[in-house]
């Protein structure tokens, strides 16, 4: 189920740029990743011209967009320029929609009332259901994704967090979450590469920070700058076979797919070499049956 956006996708941290990132595309499509996850990062996505663009430059990738902030753009802007791009480019623009954080508004009330009307918008605009996914974390929002859309892409999240979301959604939703790598065999480097994100913004985000005291994890692990164990959780490292090891947890608690998210010393850097590097050490295909959740 869900073999069209492959076992693992290929996440682009806004810091890259957007001319870099159409840039990277045709490369990470090349390199097998069935999917690309663009962060948006602050601010309205507007006519999506970036998503567009990345489109323009591949083929068969699927381009999602992690994620359109339900605060900053109006639904049906978005349903217009969904078909418009859909119609030139093909059915491979995935739309992941999120809130956001309550720290970067002065008003966040009713904040499942916005994403509900929002997700019902777009699908009034005739997006279909399961071209949207919801960043969801908590459990109404989880149950609104596989409600109301394809499914779930949390966000700085636990193998642990990936098994609660797939035992309440049950076995045909979607469940596709992000994880943060370093390529580093240095633990005390690697360590200090990812804290450096993790730290900054995350752990000053109370849905974040929330979320992680419910999978497992203390104040004393989410207070600043972040314990060693929750950076290990978070940022898989070590060599490429290692990092598989931990990333695949996701698949043992029940995920269909995960969006690996690259980290280095120089995060605004090309990540293309080390997605060749992981590429290379891809672990074999095995069926999305062997779900444990």
């Amino acid at each position: 189920m869900y073999e069209q956006f492959g076992r693992y996708g290929a996440w682009l941290n806004p810091v890259h740029g957007d001319a870099a990132r159409i840039e990277y595309a045709p490369a990470l499509e090349e390199l097998g990743y069935q999917t690309i996850w663009v962060g948006i990062g602050a601010g309205p996505v507007g006519d999506m011209a970036l998503l567009e663009q990345m489109m323009a430059e591949t083929t068969t990738a699927i381009i999602a967009s992690a994620i359109i902030n339900m605060w900053d753009d109006d639904p049906r802007d978005i349903a217009y320029q969904y078909h418009r791009i859909v119609d030139r480019h093909g059915q491979r623009l995935l739309l992941g929609v999120g809130l956001g954080h309550p720290e970067g508004r002065d008003s966040y009330e009713r904040p499942f009332a916005r994403m509900s009307r929002f997700v019902d918008a777009l699908l009034e605009g005739g997006i279909p259901a399961e071209a949207i996914v919801i960043a969801a974390l908590g459990e109404k929002t989880l149950r609104l994704s596989g409600a109301k859309t394809l499914g779930a892409h949390p966000y700085l999240t636990v193998p642990a967090h990936t098994r609660y979301a797939r035992e309440l959604l049950g076995s045909n939703v979607f469940v596709a979450p992000e994880h943060k790598v370093v390529l580093c065999e240095d633990p005390d480097r690697a360590r200090t590469i990812g804290r450096s994100l993790v730290d900054d913004p995350y752990l000053g985000l109370r849905n974040y920070t929330n979320n992680l005291l419910r999978h497992g994890f203390t104040r004393a692990d989410t207070d600043r700058p972040g314990s060693d164990a929750l950076v290990d959780a978070l940022v898989a490292h070590g060599s490429p076979e290692t990092i598989y090891a931990e990333i695949d947890k996701h698949f043992s608690a029940g995920a269909d797919h995960v969006g690996i998210q690259v980290l280095a010393e120089d995060l605004s850097g090309s990540p293309v070499a080390a997605f060749r590097t992981l590429a290379a050490h891809r672990p074999p295909h095995r069926r999305q049956d062997d779900r444990t959740a």
